[in-house]
């Protein structure tokens, strides 16, 4: 499996939910490294455990398994102009914590066809909304938000969240709070530190 699995669930959090549990559990305050993979594993195996199944996750690669191609199979989801997934009821404010891997196959329903919200959205305010413009016809650069999120000018963004995924207005009710949103920022930039070079990264002459 997955190559010979019949079906394959996906598991997530959406807006707060899956946060708040994760927020209680131990490995968020035991102080070692990757504290949501560490719970999602735990949660998600014992899940596999109890259905039969195995369990898959979208870290730890490579090699990668597609967990995007499995989200557009099990929901109407499509890609934002920020390469992120958008559901039409979470916008942007959700994510796949690991699926488990089923040998059976169980008859289920389609999900309902829905456009992307994107394709209606008037300016799509999360192209301009970056403090420095890290978003725009070459893509995504990763160096200048970066560098912005070490320096000083980029601490609203690093305690209220993405400033490009803030702005946009799909799914707005379910935005990450101060403090689920500042721990995605520091797991984000901590990831990102090899796009900064020699003289960009702060503390290096």
């Amino acid at each position: 499996m997955p190559g010979d699995a019949g079906t394959v669930l996906l598991v997530g959090c959406a807006g707060a939910l899956g946060w708040n549990a994760f927020a209680t559990a131990p490995e968020a305050h035991d102080g070692a490294p990757d504290p949501l993979d560490r719970w999602s594993r735990r949660v998600i195996d014992a899940l596999a455990a109890r259905l039969g199944g195995v369990a898959l996750y979208p870290f730890g690669g490579p090699p990668w398994l597609p967990f995007q191609a499995w989200a557009r199979r099990a929901e109407p989801v499509a890609s934002s102009p920020l390469g992120l997934l958008i559901h039409p009821v979470w916008g942007l404010w959700h994510s796949y914590r690991g699926a488990v891997a089923l040998a059976e196959r169980i008859a289920l329903a389609p999900p309902a066809p829905a456009p992307s919200p994107c394709e209606t959205c008037a300016g799509r305010p999360c192209l301009t909304a970056c403090p420095v413009g890290a978003f725009g016809a070459q893509g995504y650069n990763v160096a200048a938000c970066a560098t912005h999120l070490f320096a000083p000018e980029g601490a609203a963004c690093m305690t209220l969240g993405c400033a490009a995924r803030r702005a946009c207005p799909v799914g707005a009710a379910h935005r990450h709070d101060a403090a689920q949103a500042a721990f995605h920022m520091r797991a984000f930039r901590a990831a990102r530190t090899a796009a900064i070079t020699p003289s960009q990264s702060p503390g290096r002459a």
